[in-house]
């Protein structure tokens, strides 16, 4: 490589990379250095330093401030520079395809599969590669060498081995932008996907809201005879769509996100986001579904907590739920009589509010009143010193007098 055509390879670089031309001399004036220093023996404390003239492109080192001569020199810094050059334009090529991605990243891109690695698929973009990891797979699918395949742009990663394009097509958002590509009017902004939850090879639950009344947001996303929505269960290979009409009222929604199972009765709890569903005895495993699935792809959707209950279910949830409260009540019953029946009750200024405390505080006797220190009474809420003092003496006192004696 001759001096004059080195700077012209840089400011060629400079123009069609965008890389600073500064930049690269640096980077080949380092890279002569380190090789300069392989040739010569130079001593531990004397720099090699590297200068590429930039009137003439003529490269020269120096060992302190001697010049270096050696027929080899030049051999070897034309060599370095070629590969310092060759590899700036791998780096601003990787820099391309770098921002080209990043600016697709949750984009639908397509690409064929090019080699398997442990379950993993690397497909071929054109200017690169893309991961496909297993875990971004649906189980349903089987893809063979040089098979087209549309994939989800999940992230892409850079690091010092390189660049690494993660893609998915397990991602809810997959489903969400073939949708996008399939419909018109979700594209255009008319229908909007409001959420969507996904059993990913099984079934996927998407709720859509038309924004002009004049169009149904579930008949455009079916599409005539159904022909949209089959498009993508075959893009899915089989996965089952639920469209669903999103509604602001959260039990129209519920009630729409767990079809085709019919709700009877909900009960909303809208501070923790819960609700109870209950259904007839014969539509609960239709709401509950396989494994599961409707109640949990449902509950996803609408972001609330949804337990699912048959008649026979929620009767005898109900009829224990009344023994309990019951038994409660005739256990705060019990207590009061205790507390209005304890020796405690005797001590003057001694209120059923502060036997309960007194016997919470394991203070349950005249004898452990007439016992306690002062400190240990006064850890009770409410109770200072004094007061406290107060109680021992009296309960002290009535413990002489030989009544009151629990």
């Amino acid at each position: 490589m001759e001096n004059n055509e080195l700077l012209t390879i840089l400011e060629q670089l400079e123009r069609d990379k965008g890389i600073n031309k500064e930049i690269l001399i640096a980077a080949v004036e380092s890279a002569v250095a380190s090789a300069a220093k392989k040739l010569w023996t130079v001593d531990k404390d004397e720099d090699v330093k590297v200068v590429l003239n930039r009137k003439t492109g003529k490269i020269i080192a120096y060992a302190g401030d001697q010049e270096i001569r050696s027929s080899e020199f030049g051999r070897i810094a034309a060599q370095t520079a070629k590969q310092v050059v060759i590899q700036k334009i791998r780096e601003a090529e990787k820099d391309v395809i770098f921002t080209e991605f990043q600016a697709r990243v949750g984009e639908i891109i397509s690409g064929s599969v090019y080699r398997f690695e442990k379950g993993n698929l690397i497909i071929d973009l054109g200017k690169t590669e893309g991961l496909l990891p297993r875990r971004e797979q649906s189980s349903r699918e089987e893809f063979h060498q040089g098979d087209r395949i549309r994939v989800y742009v999940l992230d892409i990663q850079r690091d010092n081995k390189g660049l690494q394009i993660i893609l998915s097509r397990a991602h809810p958002s997959f489903v969400k932008r073939l949708f996008e590509l399939e419909v018109p009017e979700i594209y255009e902004g008319i229908v909007e996907v409001k959420s969507i939850s996904r059993d990913v090879g099984e079934r996927t639950k998407i709720a859509v809201y038309s924004k002009d009344e004049k169009i149904d947001c579930v008949g455009a996303c079916v599409g005539m005879r159904g022909s949209r929505v089959k498009n993508i269960v075959s893009e899915l290979h089989g996965e089952k769509i639920d469209i669903v009409r999103y509604a602001d009222d959260i039990k129209e929604y519920i009630q729409a996100a767990l079809s085709p199972a019919e709700i009877s009765q909900i009960q909303l709890s809208y501070d923790e986001k819960k609700a109870n569903i209950i259904v007839a005895n014969d539509q609960l495993s239709l709401a509950i579904g396989r494994h599961g699935q409707n109640v949990r792809l449902a509950s996803k959707l609408v972001g609330w907590e949804l337990d699912i209950f048959s008649f026979d279910q929620w009767k005898e949830l109900q009829d224990q739920q009344d023994k309990d409260d019951a038994a409660e009540e005739q256990g705060k019953t019990a207590k009061k009589e205790e507390m209005a029946n304890s020796p405690l009750s005797q001590i003057n200024g001694v209120g059923p509010k502060m036997v309960a405390q007194l016997m919470e505080n394991g203070f349950d006797t005249l004898e452990k009143v007439a016992k306690a220190e002062v400190e240990e009474l006064t850890q009770i809420k409410g109770l200072g010193k004094i007061k406290a003092q107060s109680i021992i003496e009296e309960a002290q006192a009535f413990l002489k007098k030989g009544k009151g004696k629990g």
